[in-house]
């Protein structure tokens, strides 16, 4: 909670964005006003032309029940971690658990926000935590409310998407084995 989610689609959606903010109530959990229960929904048109549907889940644990509704269909899933939490690490832990057939599919990417205020954990340690859960997914500083940095979120996992389907079709075309590294899905 508190991440950014809502902000990183406010910084790149072309529409105005749909948002489900209610008064917070839980200001143990996160001392803000305002908190997504619901989720948020944006668009951004792709270089090919075609639209890029953006959903931000609710952060809160009581709101988990929303998580897997918002991730069917979904084709990738970008994890925003606030740095200045107590225990950030456990908050990606959280995340992950929800969304690892996600992140199992190669398509997923973290990003730590906060890192200029709070540098602890260091990516390192997102890095080591990742590693001990067999999770390979890349993880990056991200500032969500600058455009250029929730974009390059989007590239690396768009880039994902793209390496895993000219694999698939490689796999298809009967070319596994030709050069092509990773095990068959």
């Amino acid at each position: 909670m508190g991440a950014g989610k809502t902000t990183a689609i406010r910084a790149i959606s072309e529409i105005a964005p749909i948002t489900t903010e209610a008064a917070n109530s839980d200001h143990t959990e996160c001392n803000k006003e305002e908190t997504t229960v619901a989720m948020d929904y944006g668009e951004i048109t792709l270089a090919t032309g075609e639209k890029l549907r953006l959903y931000g889940t609710p952060g809160q644990a009581r709101f988990q029940f929303m998580w897997p509704i918002l991730a069917t269909g979904a084709l990738g899933v970008v994890i925003l971690i606030d740095n200045s939490r107590p225990d950030p690490l456990a908050d990606l832990e959280l995340y992950l658990d929800a969304f690892r057939a996600l992140a199992d599919g190669g398509a997923a990417v973290v990003g730590v926000g906060r890192m200029d205020r709070c540098p602890q954990p260091s990516l390192e340690a997102y890095a080591e935590r990742l590693a001990a859960l067999d999770i390979v997914v890349p993880i990056v500083p991200a500032d969500v409310r600058r455009r250029d940095e929730v974009l390059t979120m989007l590239e690396i996992l768009l880039q994902q998407l793209e390496a895993t389907w000219a694999y698939d079709e490689a796999i298809g075309d009967g070319l596994s084995g030709h050069g092509l590294m990773g095990a068959h899905p």
